[in-house]
């Protein structure tokens, strides 16, 4: 009697755990498929540039709440897939300035970290009044308004116990305001520019030639290495900082090797495709999953939301009076949303690509070093503010 008792859960648990494993699976696999359907209706569109990231928000939004609503089932965001969708972009965007003589712009480094504190300030002072206005925690606001990304600052929350659905409510309001709003304010400024053709999926694969597969296969290999000890050491932003990196300097490692000959690694269409789109899930499937929540809090997050995009502004219109750059540069430098996304941008419309490049890459630096200091100050804060 007990021995067949014990044997049945030993022949389920198998199966129990494929369902478990194939469940994200099958639900990441819809969602690529829609949102590569959606991304070449808007290419068709004359929507180019960053389609991709368009049509993933929509299908990584469409796919969850379809599971919500017809199956009971409610996925969690698929972190792991948004660190792939970084790594991928962070190579492409890496290969596209290895050209680039982004060493020639250390100068300009010390107005990016005016620029990063000022952005930083500005998200504590909002982030103070979003948790008057709010009635929440000081700590969960600071999360929900500092511009970190959404999964960088959920994944802070859940660590220290705060409310990580309204940190995740308000950073994925921003990001998706600042992805589709900073598009189309480019798109009147530059034009023809941002009508230029992209290669569809099809022909961007049979495009590859045999040497560019093998160093496409090299590059991903390292770009998975990386991605794994970003997850593994928990490294904020590390998957696209290194695959970054990576990109820009992966042909001059090519160049010292002795064996090697001519050959260098082009920008492929196909994974800056397959990451634009994981990246646009990944936003949208924090809108897939969102509970109800009441008019005040959702009237809030806008207010926060709002404000750090006047920041963001104000931001811009100090780096036109610091720099020689144009408007759209120093908006594409400043803009609060994901350091992927406005880079994206940026080389989709070939417009100052390395400015742009530097300019994040000197915020993900200096947000993600100071992240312990300015945890400590605002749990410290928020302690005393209770006190009282």
């Amino acid at each position: 009697m007990n021995h067949s008792i014990s044997v049945v859960p030993t022949q389920e648990e198998p199966f129990h755990k494929n369902i478990l494993v194939a469940k994200p699976l099958i639900v990441l696999g819809l969602e690529m498929l829609l949102a590569l359907l959606l991304s070449l209706a808007l290419v068709k569109f004359h929507i180019s540039g960053i389609a991709w990231i368009f049509g993933g928000i929509a299908a990584g939004t469409l796919i969850l709440q379809g599971c919500r609503i017809l199956y009971r089932y409610t996925p969690k965001p698929n972190r792991i897939a948004r660190k792939v969708g970084m790594g991928f972009v962070g190579l492409t965007v890496g290969l596209s300035n290895s050209n680039s003589d982004l060493i020639s712009l250390a100068s300009g480094i010390p107005i990016f970290i005016i620029l990063t504190f000022f952005l930083l300030l500005c998200g504590s002072c909002i982030g103070y009044i979003y948790s008057r206005l709010s009635k929440t925690n000081l700590l969960t606001a600071m999360l929900a308004t500092v511009p970190g990304g959404v999964g960088v600052m959920s994944s802070i929350a859940a660590d220290y116990d705060k409310n990580v659905t309204l940190v995740a409510l308000v950073q994925a309001i921003r990001v998706t305001c600042v992805v589709l709003l900073i598009p189309f304010i480019a798109r009147t400024a530059v034009g023809s520019y941002w009508n230029s053709p992209i290669l569809p999926v099809k022909q961007a694969l049979l495009s590859l030639e045999p040497s560019q597969l093998g160093l496409l296969l090299v590059s991903l290999l390292i770009t998975g290495l990386i991605i794994y000890l970003a997850i593994f050491f928990k490294i904020p932003a590390g998957d696209f900082f290194g695959a970054l990196l990576l990109g820009i300097f992966f042909n001059s490692l090519l160049n010292w090797l002795p064996f090697i000959g001519e050959i260098h690694l082009s920008p492929q269409p196909l994974i800056n495709i397959v990451g634009q789109m994981l990246l646009g899930i990944t936003i949208g499937e924090y809108w897939g999953e969102k509970p109800a929540f009441g008019k005040r809090t959702v009237g809030c997050a806008l207010l926060s939301v709002a404000l750090t995009l006047v920041a963001g502004a104000i931001a811009a219109m100090l780096a036109m009076q610091l720099t020689s750059w144009d408007w759209l540069t120093c908006l594409l430098v400043t803009a609060p949303g994901g350091s992927a996304e406005m880079i994206l941008v940026s080389l989709a419309l070939d417009h100052n690509v390395e400015i742009v490049t530097t300019g994040h890459l000197v915020r993900l630096i200096a947000i993600n070093s100071s992240l312990p200091l300015w945890l400590f100050l605002f749990r410290r804060l928020d302690s005393q503010l209770n006190e009282v």
